[in-house]
């Protein structure tokens, strides 16, 4: 079965060079709507932590608003690390051309949720090291867009991935899902086509 949480990528590579010289400041406003959404967000993912220890599973309505959280925070980081040029909309329900696909709240094991925290420890550990490459990435695409017009492909997919890796492991402990991320740079082989 394919990773219920999947970077869809649409991108087309055009990168305005005006808009990808100025994008630290032009994140700006993003980033505190997004830093305001995560206090709030913090706060649903131990309401969900309790829930799936009563009842086996996160309820609808908060899966939704955690993973309308996560979407929004997708779209953030792929418009800052250059993944996507349009400039992203302020919420978590529109499409982006860089976009997180998450499945709908499902039976969750009541043990790994308890532990979830320590068993998620790798994986964080793993993600943190690969925001630094994808911090590399956005650098490096910074200077090629600035001068082709465009983001490489190569450098786009490996902050794709970096940005996908990101995600699910967030998805876990964020409780959007009980799968582990995949670490693989390649998508699962029933992944969605442009999936990364």
């Amino acid at each position: 079965m394919p990773h219920p949480i999947q970077v869809v990528v649409t991108d087309d590579l055009e990168r305005s060079r005006v808009t990808v010289f100025f994008r630290a400041l032009l994140v700006i406003p993003h980033y505190f709507v997004l830093v305001l959404w995560s206090i709030v967000a913090e706060i649903a993912i131990v309401i969900a932590w309790f829930a799936v220890l009563i009842t086996g599973r996160v309820p609808s309505g908060l899966h939704n608003f955690i993973a309308s959280w996560l979407r929004y925070t997708t779209h953030v980081y792929a418009y800052m690390f250059l993944l996507a040029n349009p400039y992203p909309p302020f919420s978590g329900s529109e499409s982006y051309p860089i976009d997180l696909m998450i499945a709908p709240a499902a039976p969750q094991n009541r043990v790994t949720t308890l532990f979830r925290i320590f068993l998620a420890v790798p994986a964080v550990i793993i993600a943190g090291v690969l925001r630094y490459l994808g911090m590399a990435v956005a650098i490096l695409g910074w200077f090629a867009a600035l001068a082709l017009g465009r983001m490489p492909k190569g450098l786009r997919d490996v902050g794709a991935w970096t940005l996908r890796v990101d995600q699910q492991t967030v998805a876990y402990t964020s409780l959007l899902t009980d799968r582990y991320p995949q670490f693989s740079p390649t998508p699962e082989p029933d992944a969605q086509p442009g999936s990364v």
